[in-house]
């Protein structure tokens, strides 16, 4: 986790990784097919919803599941993954619409961004090595928290990183594990569904791309107040 760093907005914005700012999940599809083979398991849809939006500890045991008669433990399968999506994201790391558009405005308005995934430390550096790692006041990476998306302990840690109150803290995500996240943190949350639905909720803003966010808007839905440090 990269440290804070001199800025003017008393509010930051707390980006999600994978289906919000990079459209990984085809990628992770290639990996989780190829790693299902080796496990001489299947492969389809039902697999790979119950995967979205959990920590690589916990689909491993899912993966492993699904093939009871292979003899790999869940530290093979997390290192087969975590092998195989470095080099797919080494090869090609595909964005998704709207989202260097909306890093590139942010920045220019100096306002503190954190990026905040459930990936872990390896893989966040090898997106951030595409994204550009200078982007970003602080990450956070699954890996280095003890309670993972849905409980608000990843918002809550970039927020006191970057000195701002989570209450002033806009959170961009795609997957209601991570909306519930940052709710639970008291973030303002912003929901971009990608692969499945965001449903609206008292609070919640949902909008239906990056595309579609003008930052002066984003940064109107929080009363900004002092920063904190």
């Amino acid at each position: 986790m990269t440290g804070p760093r001199e800025h003017t907005w008393p509010v930051a914005v707390l980006f999600d990784m994978d289906g919000l700012l990079l459209d990984s999940e085809p990628l992770w599809s290639v990996a989780e097919e190829e790693l299902m083979a080796e496990l001489g398991g299947p492969w389809h849809a039902g697999i790979k919803a119950a995967l979205i939006g959990k920590r690589l500890t916990e689909t491993s045991e899912i993966f492993l599941s699904f093939a009871p008669d292979s003899d790999r433990d869940a530290a093979w399968v997390e290192a087969f993954i975590l092998r195989r999506m470095c080099e797919l994201f080494h090869e090609r790391l595909p964005w998704r619409p709207g989202a260097q558009r909306l890093l590139d405005a942010l920045g220019e308005l100096d306002v503190p961004l954190a990026l905040v995934s459930s990936s872990y430390r390896s893989l966040i550096d090898a997106a951030l090595d595409d994204i550009g790692a200078d982007r970003f006041a602080v990450t956070v990476a699954g890996d280095e928290v003890e309670h993972p998306k849905p409980h608000p302990e990843p918002y809550l840690r970039a927020a006191l990183a970057i000195g701002v109150p989570p209450e002033s803290c806009i959170v961009l995500e795609d997957s209601l594990t991570g909306i519930r996240a940052g709710e639970a943190a008291g973030c303002v949350v912003v929901g971009v569904p990608s692969y499945f639905e965001v449903p609206e909720a008292p609070g919640r803003h949902v909008v239906a791309s990056l595309v579609d966010i003008d930052p002066h808007w984003l940064l109107g839905l929080v009363r900004p107040v002092e920063a904190a440090g």
